[in-house]
């Protein structure tokens, strides 16, 4: 018996393209969508989504100190996101980067503790700024040699690389660098030591906006960032093009851990003042949100990281004026890049349903019955 195959429902489908305003009304629909989403679950516990939304961004903007607050939150994930971008332009799947910058905080602090005595401030901070990004580098370089010599699984390579140096930094608090006994801490660093502040702010800021101007040079108008998205498109297209693929990898895998080490020495040199095992705090993961959403845009991550550090530290502000739970606000964060992150599906793919390609083809059929009578006139 012969079984004719039943039409699936819905059909997945890619498009060929979409204006621009097509796309910026789907993603400004989707924020839309996300607060919409979001009020209700703040509505349920008692609170008025207005005034909870409105405590969010006078918290987080309202004043200068609240300004200085939110801009340090945002240094280092939009450092992060500019670290991670080449290498997911290759499709290398970089989910190291939370080690690298540990591993770069790592190199920087050892300066910062035994060598401030021996260096001037801005001597110090050069070096502990130039060792930590090539220890970052050196720790994400690992990765990309295996990948590159025995095509090794980079995604699972990366992340447990995470755990090592970490597991380093845990040694080093209860070991070697401990301050008080028994304390499991790294003293604070000395004053020279620390990056300068600026506007109130550490000079970091000013770090990593020159990276965002560097970053989109170097990806867009370099021949190095083309190689990357040659790589990223097909590697037997670069192969054949006569690139040396794993050379490129591994270059790239070095730069992108670079950045993120100069990250980890801005994070204990600027925002912390010492070392410990937290240090990256999920930066490294959340970049990667931030990379997605920005389209790998470096100055679309400026944007990205600025919205996700008004929602960190607007929430810490949510719990004590409004006793809202920090877990609501978490709730919150994950709606909005959820309803961002979905909206990129109805940018690039467009669903078909069964009844309406039915009706399709059913009026195509009409149509070519209404036009056989006049073609058979017109031939007689």
């Amino acid at each position: 018996m012969n079984h004719k195959k039943r039409e699936p429902w819905i059909r997945l489908s890619k498009r060929d393209g979409m204006t621009s305003w097509k796309v910026w009304s789907i993603r400004i629909g989707s924020i839309f969508l996300a607060l919409v989403l979001g009020g209700l679950v703040i509505a349920m516990t008692g609170v008025n989504p207005f005034k909870a939304y409105g405590t969010i961004i006078s918290g987080s903007l309202g004043k200068a100190s609240a300004i200085r607050q939110t801009v340090k939150i945002a240094i280092p994930l939009l450092g992060c996101a500019l670290a991670i971008a080449p290498c997911f332009k290759m499709h290398f799947w970089n989910i190291g980067a939370e080690g690298q910058i540990t591993a770069g905080a790592i190199a920087a602090s050892y300066f910062a503790l035994f060598w401030a005595d021996r260096l001037p401030g801005p001597s110090l901070i050069l070096v502990m700024g130039l060792v930590g990004a090539v220890a970052g580098g050196l720790w994400g370089l690992i990765p990309a040699f295996f990948k590159a010599r025995w095509n090794t699984n980079e995604t699972l390579f990366t992340l447990m690389m995470n755990y090592i140096v970490i597991g380093i930094v845990r040694w080093l608090q209860g070991g070697p660098w401990e301050g008080r006994a028994g304390s499991q801490i790294i003293p604070q660093f000395a004053p020279n030591a620390c990056l300068p502040r600026v506007f109130g702010i550490h000079c970091g800021w000013i770090i990593v906006l020159v990276l965002v101007l560097l970053m989109h040079i170097y990806m867009t108008y370099t021949k190095h960032g083309y190689e990357i998205a040659v790589i990223g498109d097909s590697i037997n297209t670069a192969r054949y093009a006569g690139m040396n693929v794993g050379h490129v990898m591994m270059r790239t895998m070095f730069l992108s851990g670079a950045i993120s080490g100069l990250v980890g020495f801005i994070l204990v040199s600027g925002a912390n003042g010492t070392l410990n095992d937290g240090v990256a705090g999920g930066v490294g993961f959340t970049a990667i949100t931030v990379a997605w959403l920005s389209q790998l845009n470096a100055f679309g991550m400026v944007l990205i990281s600025g919205m996700l550090a008004i929602l960190e530290k607007g929430a810490e502000t949510l719990q004590t004026r409004l006793a809202v739970p920090t877990s609501i606000s978490d709730i919150i964060t994950g709606i909005l890049l959820f309803c961002m992150l979905g909206c990129e599906f109805f940018i690039n793919f467009r669903m078909t349903f069964r009844a309406r390609k039915a009706k399709k083809a059913a009026a195509e059929t009409a149509a070519d019955s209404d036009e056989s009578p006049a073609k058979e006139a017109v031939e007689s």
